[in-house]
């Protein structure tokens, strides 16, 4: 909650957003942006979350992309959130097709660097 509200409150300095309670919720906004054709840029998403993990709201994201034939260069944009620097996890985020990660504690600095890194102006 805390991590999430934070996130947020970040982000929305930025530009438009949503926020999700749980991995369930955050797929149906997905799901939604895309049926409206106004798919997201940028999505964070925490590795911790109920219903769903992360990592497999990852999975099934990417999932979808393939199924909707959306070119690598096209797809939605993933920035994960842990409190799990431990190799195997970020391998394991990484391999299943995140962007970039962000190792809690966060501040607004350290998501300004990774959205620069992943070509976003801020």
């Amino acid at each position: 909650l805390v991590s999430r509200k934070k996130m947020y409150k970040i982000m929305s300095q930025f530009s438009e957003c949503e926020s999700a309670e749980s991995g369930n919720i955050a797929m149906s906004l997905f799901e939604r942006a895309q049926e409206l054709d106004v798919p997201y840029d940028l999505m964070t998403l925490d590795i911790e979350m109920p219903e769903i993990n992360g990592i497999d709201v990852l999975k099934r994201i990417r999932l979808s992309e393939q199924k909707k034939k959306i070119a690598k260069n096209n797809q939605i944009r993933i920035l994960i959130v842990t409190s799990h620097s431990d190799k195997d996890r970020v391998k394991k985020c990484i391999d299943a097709g995140c962007d970039n990660y962000i190792v809690k504690p966060f501040d607004k600095d350290l998501v300004i660097l990774k959205l620069q890194q992943l070509n976003f102006c801020i």
